[in-house]
């Protein structure tokens, strides 16, 4: 027998920063560019009752951590679950099962932030976000824990959400946040724009970007998802979380590779190849960049096990047995 370590969302919710979580995700992906593995998710689709059923994983050899997610979204339930697994990466021993969706929103966000602060000019002070949900206040936490920004800028569709939005976080942000009634006005002067929404259309015309802007786009994680219109993709220096993505599910490059605006060997590097120092970002103050986020194991099994290693300094959490295959397939 062994004692995993049972976590909630409950339990989790307050065990990092946002800093906390950058850092961690930075040095997942540090070790991604040094080999460490990595696929892109596995999707399973259920047509009655709708759903999906996700999965994808990573080992981080050097944590000493490797899991990833299993997610269910739809079904007859008509929601999400997430469920977390933690393995020991030496013994392959289960260290902790996380309810994962508390975490969802901050290490998807700090993957974001850490390309930003990769591929970002370091003077980028005006940011603009397009999306108002979970996931844009994910990404705006830990972004802005990476940039000293000066303005904000959040469009989305419903106004009622937005100006929400901006209320929130110019409280709790140094910067001065406002709402926009475009993409256009939110994408004026911006040195730094994050996408965050589940659109199937492109969310700003590429003619908006200004030379020098990086763009993180964390919402096209299906082929027929689109964020990002053929020309921003072709313009920029494009680094996807992991270069598999960009042909399997990242539906922005697949359909800017479908109408003939890039080849597949527009792929610049993956964000880890970056981190670990072993190919270039951004290489002068003119150039557009493009972070894909599309989500993978990397930043899950990293966010998954700081938490697990900060739940077990607080005594969070519940113990729960697992018996290994030695013993529970002989009966022994």
């Amino acid at each position: 027998m062994t004692d995993t370590l049972f976590l909630t969302s409950t339990d989790v919710v307050n065990l990092a920063t946002p800093a906390d979580y950058v850092d961690a995700v930075r040095e997942g992906y540090r070790q991604r560019g040094n080999g460490a593995p990595a696929q892109p998710r596995s999707k399973f689709f259920n047509a009655d009752p709708k759903g999906m059923l996700t999965t994808y994983a990573a080992v981080l050899p050097e944590t000493g951590a490797m899991g990833g997610y299993m997610y269910s979204a739809g079904f007859g339930a008509e929601d999400a679950w997430f469920m977390t697994p933690v393995f020991d990466a030496e013994s392959g021993a289960p260290l902790a099962l996380l309810d994962g969706a508390s975490m969802n929103p901050h290490k998807t966000g700090a993957a974001g932030a850490v390309a930003v602060d990769e591929l970002a000019r370091s003077d980028a002070d005006t940011l603009a976000v397009i999306g108002s949900g979970a996931q844009a206040r994910g990404q705006l936490r830990a972004t802005a824990t990476v940039r000293d920004f000066t303005e904000i800028r959040v469009y989305s569709p419903t106004p009622e959400n937005r100006n929400a939005f901006a209320s929130d976080f110019d409280e709790s942000l140094e910067a001065s946040v406002r709402a926009v009634d475009s993409s256009s006005r939110a994408l004026s002067g911006a040195d730094v724009v994050i996408t965050a929404t589940r659109a199937s259309d492109p969310v700003f015309d590429s003619d908006d970007l200004e030379a020098g802007t990086h763009v993180t786009a964390m919402g096209q994680y299906s082929p027929d998802k689109r964020e990002l219109d053929a020309a921003t993709i072709a313009n920029a220096t494009y680094v996807p979380d992991l270069r598999e993505r960009a042909t399997f599910d990242a539906g922005s490059y697949i359909q800017a590779l479908e109408e003939g605006a890039i080849s597949e060997d527009h792929v610049s590097a993956e964000l880890g190849d970056i981190v670990a120092g072993n190919a270039h970002g951004r290489t002068d103050e003119d150039e557009i960049t493009v972070f894909d986020s599309g989500g993978t194991g990397i930043e899950t099994v990293a966010a998954a096990y700081l938490l697990y290693e900060r739940a077990q300094e607080e005594g969070l959490g519940t113990e729960i047995e697992f018996e290994p295959a030695s013993e529970a397939l002989t009966g022994n």
